[in-house]
This record gives structure tokens, sequence and C-alpha cells, in this order.
């Protein structure tokens, strides 16, 4: 079993793209091509001798595999065969195999090795091989660090002129970091060479100027853009006063990016235009392709095999553009005819109409752009490209996001973790939320906001915010903590701020909040504004002027006062109604605007300031007793949760009551008594539970009531001592693909969807998190003289569950309701499981695009 059933294409470490599959027999010829391009030393390196041919013996054995035992894996790039991996098992059921493999010689160090060992190192993995053995020359230094660089803990041994080198394959912290590390290297390098690249080709750009080719082109020209621009035109010698070539390589100049506004149906000798010229990737501005309808998600899917076969990356189709504010760049290959001034902040949407309305709000309110990506149909980069370039990008400090849908959630929580550790990411998301679960609602606006906290990402709901978050994050340091001086000219405004802050979960601070009056002059608003500043207990400050009344000092004069009063170090907003923009502070039209941004980004503060939480280690776990569980036949819900360390109190079904009174007699008395219905199981308050029946003859007057009031069908179960009643919940997010849920029980909180969420993997942290956050968690911690439960059990159970979800992707919904939390433990009382087809899993594995 081979863990690429079919081509997966990869990026390697110079951002260019290859594609990856399982050797086949009709293979043959090209391993025997690619065979002959190789120099004499990397033969000899890789066979200890000479080897001129492949024998047909050996070749034969070569393409053919049987994908348990032998495994080989090829890569081509443009089409060709230009490395091939491979393992072999030492031996029927041996835990070891030996692993090799040979890259061509123009393509070595391109990082191919690093590619093919991690693919078959999965592979091997799940056939049951835990060793991987190979034998290198010394000489063979670049091999040696392949093996040693990608954190295995390799076992080296030196005999008759070889390394014997041995290795685990299980995935370590160590392994996933170098993964991680890599996968961030290669995507940011790809985007890179997209944003700033050294010449720009641009077919479809029309020689009388109409169309959005043309208007591109002359966006480019008139940008200012420092390297060549090169339009493509079959037949015109200039277009747009630029000299034009009927094929991009004809302009002998480097060309990394493609401007592509052409038809669908021309797209494929575009590519292989721009291909022929060396460029490295597509901004495909033309519409028609997926969102059309089938024929165009077609040739949408040709034209990004077609790129990727090509090495290149494909930004669109159906885009507004990109644009590189940089000095050193100047690029505005956009629709937009005037982009923001030059700034710190990174642009991504996905949608183009709501890019032209971004760019243009960005400018009217001076936010400093550094770099605008607009993804159209995301049919390759997407999102989490960006914030792997924007990461280590210098000129970037903060990165805005536009997203529609979520291509690879968990890929986007991870980074945006990560990311947000140095530079705060907005994220204005699409509301839209189907949820795949028959047992909960799934999570709410509210919690939908929590999971986006959960990875450091600001969520806005609306254009507006998302700019007035951006222009307190660009211009102000983060505040240390809750507390607002209000500082203002009216006592309306100032009161207005105060309760506004309140409602943001703002604290206004004690002595710092100052009101000057309308007849304030600038030096009086500039002294009341000097001492909030300097107050120890000010952790921000909201600025709130209301226009000057007649023949009181000029609105120019108050402003003037602000940035001369303000020290550096505590974060500003400022409205000024009626006014005009305060130069060098983040102006808000209105007092809720303000307050609600420097609410928002005190929630970043606050995450910044508190540790990020680790994957803890679990006893008990056997994933591949969780998968017998899952049954053809059903689940047995009972063996699922115990492979996840999970006890379930024991119950058992009865049809009568003298069923009932066998199955109580096996459990041992006492028992309850529970109407067999899922959503009458727990309900005390309707009569459908009956508790510590101690006897035969109680339990037959309890079956003779549930019976007429529910019907025959009831659980029996032995009794647990008793305790607060919880729910935990996991279900398949949209967004954030699985989510566990936990609140406390009851009827009222179920009502009020008091449930706290958080995405898949948990880590210690979002697992206290999850305990604490409910509206009703102070039952859990001793409410009204009650002994606090065992929260630190609850909390381990929260993490099992999100293991179980993470590495059983059949299970699409699962609910322990109820978990009774006690001091000492917890007892989990019923549980119901929903099986599917396996969840898609795109951030784990080997890396693929």
């Amino acid at each position: 079993m081979t863990t690429v059933d079919r081509p997966v294409d990869v990026l390697l470490s110079d951002g260019s793209t290859v594609q990856l599959r399982p050797i086949r027999p009709e293979d043959a010829p090209e391993i025997v091509a690619m065979h002959g391009r190789f120099s004499e030393r990397t033969r000899y390196l890789r066979y200890f001798s000479p080897y001129p041919r492949i024998p047909e013996r050996d070749l034969r054995r070569f393409v053919t595999v049987d994908h348990r035992d032998r495994e080989a894996l090829v890569v081509l790039a443009s089409g060709r065969i230009v490395a091939v991996g491979r393992y072999e098992r030492l031996g029927p059921a041996a835990p070891e195999a030996e692993v090799a493999f040979v890259v061509e010689d123009a393509h070595q160090g391109r990082g191919i090795g690093s590619v093919l060992l991690e693919y078959l190192a999965d592979a091997a993995r799940r056939v049951g091989i835990v060793h991987f053995v190979a034998e290198v020359l010394p000489a063979n230094g670049t091999m040696l660090r392949v093996f040693s660089d990608f954190g295995y803990q390799v076992r080296r041994q030196f005999a008759d002129g070889v390394v014997h080198l041995t290795f685990p394959i299980a995935p370590t912290e160590a392994t996933l970091a170098v993964q991680r590390g890599r996968e961030h290297r290669t995507e940011a390098r790809s985007i890179a060479r997209l944003l700033a690249p050294r010449g720009v080709a641009v077919y479809g750009a029309s020689a009388t100027g109409q169309g959005v080719g043309a208007a591109v082109l002359g966006h480019l020209r008139d940008g200012g853009f420092v390297g060549a621009v090169v339009p493509v035109h079959p037949t015109a010698a200039t277009v747009a006063g630029l000299p034009a070539y009927p094929h991009a390589v004809d302009a002998g100049v480097p060309l990394d990016l493609a401007v592509v506004a052409v038809a669908p149906d021309a797209a494929p000798a575009v590519v292989a235009d721009a291909a022929a010229a060396g460029v490295h990737g597509l901004v495909v501005i033309s519409a028609g392709f997926a969102e059309a309808g089938a024929a165009g998600a077609a040739a949408q899917r040709a034209l990004v095999r077609a790129a990727y076969a090509a090495g290149m990356r494909v930004i669109g189709p159906n885009c507004l553009g990109v644009a590189n504010t940089h000095p050193a760049v100047r690029l505005n290959a956009t629709l937009a005819p005037v982009l923001p001034p030059p700034g710190r902040v990174g642009i991504f949407s996905q949608s183009g109409a709501f890019g032209v309305a971004l760019l243009a709000e960005a400018d009217r309110r001076g936010l400093g752009l550094s770099g605008f990506v607009s993804a159209g149909n995301r049919a390759d980069v997407s999102g989490n490209d960006l914030l792997q370039y924007w990461q280590d990008d210098p000129g970037t400090d903060v990165v805005m996001l536009h997203l529609e849908t979520f291509g690879n959630p968990r890929k986007f929580a991870r980074l945006a973790r990560r990311i947000g550790r140095t530079k705060p990411v907005v994220a204005l998301a699409s509301p839209a939320r189907p949820i795949d679960t028959a047992s909960s609602a799934g999570p709410d606006e509210v919690a939908v906001a929590a999971l986006f906290a959960q990875s450091g990402v600001i969520r806005v709901d609306t254009v507006g915010e998302l700019l007035d978050v951006g222009l307190l994050l660009a211009n102000q340091p983060l505040p240390a903590g809750p507390r607002v001086a209000v500082v203002g000219n009216s006592s309306a405004l100032t009161g207005l701020a105060a309760r506004a802050c309140v409602a943001q979960g703002l604290t206004p601070a004690e002595g710092g909040s100052r009101d000057v009056g309308p007849n304030a002059t600038a030096a009086e608003l500039a002294a009341a504004l000097a001492a909030a500043a300097g107050d120890d207990r000010v952790d921000a400050l909201a600025v709130m002027l209301a226009p000057p009344l007649p023949g009181q000092p000029a609105e120019a004069d108050l402003s003037v006062a602000l940035p001369a009063a303000l020290r550096p170090g505590k974060p500003v907003v400022v409205t000024v109604l009626a006014g005009r923009t305060v130069s060098g502070l983040p102006a808000y039209a209105g007092v809720e605007e303000a307050i609600r941004a420097l609410a928002r980004v005190h929630r970043y503060a606050d995450w910044l300031r508190r540790p990020p939480g680790a994957l803890p280690e679990l006893t008990g776990i056997d994933p591949a007793a969780g998968q017998a569980a899952l049954r053809r036949d059903g689940v047995d819900t009972a063996g699922l949760l115990a492979a996840y360390g999970i006890d379930l109190v024991e119950s058992a079904s009865a049809r009568s009551v003298d069923e009932a009174v066998e199955v109580a007699t096996r459990l041992g008395f006492p028992v309850a008594l529970k109407a067999a219905a899922y959503g009458l199981r727990h309900r005390l308050d309707l009569g459908a539970v009956r508790l510590d029946l101690p006897d035969p003859a109680a339990l037959r007057r309890a079956y003779a009531e549930l019976a007429a009031a529910f019907g025959p069908d009831v659980l029996v179960q032995p009794m647990v001592p008793p305790g607060v009643a919880c729910v935990v919940e996991l279900v398949e997010d949209p967004a954030f693909g699985p989510v566990v849920g936990f609140g406390v029980g009851g009827v009222a909180t179920e009502l009020l969807g008091d449930r706290a969420w958080r995405a898949v993997p948990l880590t210690d942290r979002d697992a206290e998190e999850l305990v604490d956050e409910p509206r009703a968690a102070p039952l859990l911690r001793g409410h009204r003289g009650a002994a606090p439960v065992d929260r630190s059990a609850l909390a381990e159970l929260l993490l099992r569950v999100g293991r179980l979800a993470d590495e059983q992707p059949r299970v699409r919904a699962l609910t322990l309701n109820p978990v009774l939390a006690r001091p000492d433990g917890l007892s989990v009382l019923h549980a119901t499981v929903r099986l599917g087809a396996a969840a898609d899993r795109p951030d784990t594995g080997p890396r693929r695009l």
C-alpha cells in the first residue's frame, strides 16, 4: 500500500513544482533515459560502480514493485522523470527496509531527496516498517546530509569503505519541525518570485488599449515597475508604447511572472510559451473558469496541471492581480489604477471585486500597503501561501485577509498560530457555516470568533472593521492591558466611550478618564492627554473630540495637541466627529468603531501574553484498536473510546420488564433506568430517568411508568457517584475541520448554546480554556459551596477526544452526554458516534500542494 495512489504535486526548495507518483512498469524507457543523463560520479555514488547501463533484468525489477515490501517513487519535472527513490523490506514481514534514491545531476540541490525520503518513510510506516537502513559512500556528503538533516536519530557505522546508516522512521517533534520548516521556506520562496519578479510578460493586452489585459499593462507601465515589462502579441510590434513580441522568450530578458488575460481556451498555449521563457508563476486575470460551470472547471484544472508540470505557481484565475509597493519593486499588476501609499500592511483578498473596494478604502484612509494578492478562484495560491511569505517579509508588519472559504483550515490555523506570535493577522471571514453533524448546531458566531482567537487571528465582520483594526495595528503599539483612559472635550462622548469600553470587555481606567469640556484650549487638552498617558494605571487612550463651538479653538489647534502630548508605548485611538483625520494617529468616524478596534487588538495582545501550549503525551492510546472499532456494520462505541483511554460506563438495552430485570441483575444493583431514545437519556426533568433503583421490585415499578410514558425500549445502567453533568462534542466545522466543544449540561445551557469550541489538534492550553470558558463554568469550581470538580480530568478527557478526532477521520460526529464530573474524577455515561466517509485531513502526512 503506497502513500500516494495518484500523482501529487510538491514544491521544491527553490519554489518550483514537481510531480511525484509511484513507479509504473511502463516507465522503463524513461528510467533508462534518466540513467543515460547521469554523470559518471552520480552513477558511482548511487551504485558503487560505474554501472554504465541498466541490464534488462535489473530494469524489470526496478520498475515492478508490489507497493508493500518493495516501493519505488519517481519525480517528474516538465513531464520527464528526474529522480527515483525506493525501499525494499529486508525479509518477509521484517520491520526494516533498505532505502535509496538518486537524482539527475541537473536537478540536484533542489530538495528532491528530502521529498522522496518523506514520502518513502510515510509509505513504509503504513505497512509496518519501523526502521530504514542505507549504505552510502563517504564521498556522498549530499546524501549523508539528507538523512542527518531530516531530524531522525541516525546511527552510523563505517565498515568496508561504506557508511552504514540505521534510523527509526516514526515521526517525532524533530522530524515534524524539519518538515514544517521546509514547507515554510519552499512556499515562501515560490511567492517571493511572484511578488518581486525580475520581469513581467503580459498576455492578452490588445493593441487598441481596450480590455483588462491592456489595463493591467498600463498599470504596470505607469506604476514604475523597475523590471522589464514585455507585452506578448502575435502580430503587433508595440503595445501601449512598449515593444511587443510574438513569444516571451524573444524579448531576451529574465521573466519571472506572466499576467494572463486571454480566453480559457487560449490558456494552454500561454502556459507553454511562458514556460519556454523560464517564467515561474502566472497571474490569471481572465474569467470563464471554474466560476462559469463544469467546462470552465475542467479548463481550470488543465491550466493548473500544465503550470505545475512546467514548475510554475498560479494566482487566480478570475482574480484582480498582485501588487508590491516596495521601492525596489513598484509592481502594480492589478486592475486597480491607484494603489494605497507604501506601508507595512499585506492584504490578501479572495474576491476581485471585494479587493477593488478594499484597496480604494485603504487608500482613502491612508493605510499603507506592502503587498496585495487577489486569489480569485484560488486554483493554486491561497491565503496560506501568503502567510508563509509574509511571515519573513521584512517589509510587512500586519497581515489582513479576506477569506470566503478555507481550502486547508488546519494548515491555516497552524500557520496563523505561528505567524501571529510575531505579526498580527486580521481576517474577514465568510459567516456561512453549514455544520456536518446531526447531533449539534455546532459553533455559533460567538464560538467561531473564539476559534479564530485560538489561532491568534483577529476576526472582523465588515470591511470597515478590517481597516479599523489594521490602522491601529499599523500605527500603534499593542496595549499592555485592558485599562483605557478616555479623554475628550464632550461629556457625552467620553461617557459613551466609557460605556463602549465596558461592553467590549475593556476597563475604564481608574482616575484616568478626563473630560476637559467644550471650552478647553489646545494647551488644556494637551495637558490632560499628557497626564493620562503618563498614568501607570492606563494601558491605552481613547481620545474623543467634538467639533469646536463657535468662537472656540479651531479644530486644527486641538489636533496639533494630540501627537505632541502622547508618549510612545501606549496605543491611542482618536474619534474626531465631523472632522478630519489626525496625522500619525488612527482616527475613526465614530466612538464605537474606535473602541471596538481597540478591544480586538487588546484580545490579541492578551493572547500573545499567554503561553502557546503544547501537544501533551497521552498514555493508553491505540489508534489501530480505534480503527478496528469502526466496523463495516457500525461502530463499537465502547471499543473506540477505550482505544483512546476513555472509559464508558456500561449500559444495556431492554425491551421488556423481565429483560430489564435480567440486565440489572447482571450489572448489579442499584441501577438507573432511562428511556432509550437519544434525546431522553439524560432528561430527569421530563421523568425519563429513574435513579438508585435498589432491587427488582423497584425496577419493575419504574419500568411500568417509563414504558407508559415513553415506550418499552429502555437502557439499564449501574449507578455511579453523582456529579456536575457536562457535555463533550466533536463536529466537523467547514472552516476549521474537526472541532471539540465543551459545556455544562442542562436544558437551559443547551437552549442558550453555552458551548466553548476549539479546533483540533488540542494543546494543553486549549483543553484548559475549554473547561473554563462556558458561562456556566463556575458550577465546576464550587458554586454556592459545592465541592470543586476535578477540572484536570475534564481537560484530559477533551485532549483524548481531540486525539480521536485527529486520528480517526471517519468519525464525523461524537457526543458524550452526560459526563458526570466529580472532585475525584469523572464518569462518561453515554456516547453517540456518527461515521461517514473519511474526512479530509490535508495538513497531515507528507508535504503536497
